[in-house]
């Protein structure tokens, strides 16, 4: 039996709101994924260390807030620093077009916008997942 994916899903920052992540946390899971959800208002150390602890294969990180061009880069430096690079990291909520560039170059493998289809989540991480 194939081990099964497993999505950290975090809310970095100071954001309050959780719908998206929620959605997209249950969709994961309905696709066969293990999905761990670590709650709102989360630090990237929280964040880098839930995933070491949960040992993940995804962080899915939602933002509303505009901070992401701070806190998605901190999560894959903290990543990079504690020696972990087979981890997939995402990120998605209310992000300018214009600033997807720079976090994909600060390793975000991909950002996912309002009204993205659920299923386009999934197929990227079942496509790009570097497994063992």
């Amino acid at each position: 039996m194939e081990k099964k994916i497993r999505v950290l899903v975090a809310k970095p920052g100071l954001d309050g709101h959780d719908r998206g992540a929620k959605v997209i946390a249950r969709a994961l899971r309905d696709d066969g994924m293990e999905v761990i959800y670590t709650g709102l208002r989360q630090t990237p150390e929280q964040i880098v260390d839930a995933a070491i602890q949960e040992d993940a294969d995804v962080i899915a990180m939602s933002i509303l807030s505009g901070a992401h061009n701070h806190l998605f880069p901190r999560v894959t430096e903290l990543l990079a620093d504690k020696g972990v690079d087979d981890v997939l990291v995402l990120g998605g909520g209310v992000i300018p077009e214009d600033d997807i560039p720079f976090l994909k170059g600060k390793g975000i493998a991909a950002v996912f916008g309002p009204g993205t289809p659920t299923k386009a989540t999934i197929e990227f991480i079942r496509a790009n997942l570097k497994r063992s």
